[in-house]
């Protein structure tokens, strides 16, 4: 069997569906379960003030962006698998790709 890296993308996104159906189960059975205690759980698992992501918070980091009002990119998700298998940090990665990084600070 051959596993890409899109296919774990996939997978890895089915499973943050998944888990955010859950969250949006718990919000409606008790209002306000999201903001008080699932997104500080979550943005604590997704290790959220390191600047160069690891893989394992790749997962909670995108069971965070399902949180958020903006769709979740495929594409973005099986860039960052490639990025992290590569096992070049998040700033070399994106000048070898010609892309900015915008998660650097000055």
């Amino acid at each position: 069997m051959n596993l890409t890296t899109e296919h774990l993308a996939d997978i890895l996104i089915g499973i943050a569906r998944a888990q955010n159906a859950v969250v949006e189960a718990m919000e409606r059975a008790s209002p306000g379960f999201r903001n008080t205690h699932a997104l500080p759980l979550i943005t604590l698992a997704a290790n959220m003030r390191a600047g160069d992501p690891r893989m394992i918070d790749l997962s909670a980091r995108i069971l965070m962006r399902l949180q958020g009002r903006v769709a979740l990119d495929n594409a973005q998700v099986k860039a960052d698998l490639e990025r992290l298998t590569s096992g070049k940090p998040a700033a070399a990665a994106a000048a070898a790709a010609g892309g900015l990084d915008f998660s650097a600070k000055p």
